[in-house]
């Protein structure tokens, strides 16, 4: 035979082949256990219980509150709360500017730059008030088809009225 099949014949045999695992008492040398084990048997056992300590460990850590202890990882209630704090500070950013729009007319008023008949607080918030952005407002080619065949029909539906 050639020697890779000597060492797999050889491997195999020390796989398979039984062993005896003894405890026994130190002062006494009396036996308290025995058991008959092979090396295949301990591979097995043991990568088992590799495996499924692997499984517990990620299941506490995935589903119990462990899991905020990891970097990365928040509290839900931690998202709550900034979500929270974020629309509070844009309600509140978006007041200030009312009220500093206000306060600068008031002042023009009080200062004399603008008379008292032109003052009217509504107009004053709605300069306060953001233009909104200018995008793409140009008409794409299936829009254009839709409004033509939309009047095309209101014409038919006109004509049939009269």
């Amino acid at each position: 035979m050639s020697k890779k099949g000597l060492k797999r014949q050889q491997l195999k045999e020390n796989l398979f082949n039984k062993r005896r695992l003894i405890i026994l008492n130190e002062d006494t040398f009396e036996e308290t256990f025995s058991l008959k084990l092979t090396l295949m048997n301990v591979f097995v056992v043991v990568s088992l219980s590799a495996i499924f300590i692997i499984f517990v460990t990620t299941f506490i850590i995935a589903f119990t509150p462990l899991r905020e202890f990891i970097p990365g990882y928040s509290s839900s209630k931690l998202k709550r709360d900034a979500t929270e704090l974020a629309l509070k500070s844009d309600s509140l950013t978006q007041a200030l500017e009312h009220n500093e729009a206000y306060i600068k007319s008031l002042k023009k008023v009080l200062t004399g730059e603008l008379e008292f008949a032109q003052f009217n607080k509504d107009s004053i918030l709605s300069s306060v008030e953001a233009a909104p952005t200018e995008g793409n407002l140009s008409a794409s080619k299936e829009e254009l088809e839709l409004r033509k065949r939309v009047t095309k029909e209101e014409q038919q539906a006109s004509k049939k009225n009269k």
